[in-house]
């Protein structure tokens, strides 16, 4: 049985606004009791399936006692972290973060050697079964923030659907494309709303895990998708700088890259996760 938190955004909005008033504080020294709970915040698939793994089978023995929050959102479990509401958190990749910290002065971290999974970013609709029949004019959704709208426009440019400005890097927008022969109109949406709008876009371009929660199958059900090899989007264990050696996060890396979870990843997503260790 699941012995997770569930936390909704709604709930949690007020969190991400006092950012800025929180930014400056500390953290939890959480290093000093190494048999103290690690709390970890997470979005619930996979990242959060993924800790309930660690924790039902694999914590106990390590002697890690693992407690996970699931967010559903991109923003509050890095405010979480920030604030020192919860120990950690697994939910993003490194431009995410690093644009994260630039936009909001926080000085989260990733935790060395604690690269877990890559999840393909795809491209959906309900109405072609692949790139080329979109019609000109036709509207494509992508993700509103900023690291994964370049990714998706970078997936669409590798499918030859447009062309950005040259030396364009993760902070592409669609003010960015160079060349778009076929007229694509683009719908910038929160990252949770992509699967929700399918019925209203022609295409939509949607983050792995948003994909799973919606019974999207990124390995079958995708028009198009990422290649893993050289994917800077690797998602990670992430700490308020001075944590990344707190002996309870060690205890987790160590376990996220595990054979154990390599191989609950490989037998549950079914190439829909990527491991990335």
């Amino acid at each position: 049985m699941r012995n997770t938190v569930k936390i909704t955004t709604a709930v949690l909005a007020t969190g991400a606004l006092t950012l800025g008033l929180s930014a400056c504080g500390s953290g939890k020294d959480s290093g000093s009791d190494a048999n103290a709970p690690l709390t970890v915040a997470a979005t619930p698939t996979p990242q959060g399936e993924i800790l309930t793994y660690i924790k039902d089978k694999l914590a106990k023995k390590a002697g890690l006692d693992l407690q996970v929050k699931e967010f559903t959102d991109y923003v509050t479990p890095n405010t979480a972290v920030q604030q020192g509401e919860v120990d950690a958190n697994y939910f993003q990749h490194q431009p995410y973060l690093d644009d994260f910290n630039k936009k909001n002065g926080t000085d989260i971290v990733a935790v060395p050697d604690a690269t877990v999974h890559l999840e393909p970013l795809g491209v959906y609709s309900q109405g072609v079964k692949k790139l080329t029949d979109l019609k000109k004019g036709a509207t494509v959704a992508v993700p509103n923030d900023t690291t994964n709208e370049a990714r998706a426009l970078k997936l669409l440019e590798a499918n030859g659907l447009i062309k950005l400005k040259a030396g364009v890097g993760y902070e592409a927008t669609p003010k960015d494309v160079a060349s778009n022969p076929r007229g694509l109109r683009f719908k910038e949406l929160e990252a949770a709303q992509l699967p929700r709008s399918l019925a209203d876009v022609d295409a939509a371009v949607i983050n792995g895990n948003y994909a799973l929660e919606a019974d999207l199958s990124p390995a079958e059900d995708a028009i198009a998708a990422e290649s893993p090899k050289g994917n800077p989007y690797g998602n990670f264990l992430a700490v308020k700088k001075g944590n990344e050696d707190d002996p309870r996060v060690r205890k987790l890396a160590k376990l996220l890259t595990s054979p154990e979870v390599k191989k609950f990843i490989e037998d549950k997503y079914d190439g829909a996760v990527v491991a990335a260790f």
